[in-house]
């Protein structure tokens, strides 16, 4: 009866400390938040200057902003799924906009949703990279290429162990 006693206490315990969790996705708001900054003041350099830049300098600007984005995209996706599939339910009130994806990832899905945005973002430095080819050596191009290359590759395996287990 009290190892019973102990054991669900323990239980209890250890169900109840996924609530450490919490402070670290609202903290993730904050990151978000120094994103947001960052973004507006890439824009601010950007704008003043848009008649002056090539299209290419025009092109690695609005790429940094788009890496920006998804950056922050993942982050939402991270934010919001983590804290539904590891601490609680989100409350949202009936007269509140629901987005529409919330509730339906699992932790397979969203391990892959970061996978995927991961290699977007290395897709986009890589693109960055190429459009600046002149400036790169080529020792560090191979790294990004071989870089870029493993995080795809872990991608798709990701994908295809998460494929199994479903089917199993």
């Amino acid at each position: 009866m009290q190892s019973r006693l102990a054991e669900h206490t323990l239980e209890r315990l250890m169900y109840a400390s996924r609530w450490v969790l919490a402070p670290v996705y609202l903290a993730m708001s904050l990151g978000l938040f120094a994103l947001s900054i960052k973004f507006f003041q890439e824009l601010y350099h950007f704008l003043p200057h848009i008649l002056e830049i090539d299209e290419s300098q025009l092109v690695l600007k609005l790429l940094t902003l788009i890496d920006l984005t998804l950056v922050g995209s993942l982050t939402i996706i991270v934010m919001f799924s983590g804290y539904e599939n590891f601490v609680s339910q989100l409350d949202i009130g009936g007269d509140t906009e629901k987005l529409s994806w919330l509730g339906s990832h699992d932790y397979g899905s969203l391990k892959m949703k970061v996978a995927s945005s991961i290699v977007a973002i290395s897709s986009i430095h890589l693109l960055k990279v190429f459009m600046n080819i002149q400036e790169t050596d080529n020792d560090k191009l191979m790294w990004y290429v071989l870089i870029h290359l493993t995080l795809a590759v872990s991608a798709v395996f990701m994908g295809y162990l998460d494929r199994i287990s479903r089917h199993s």
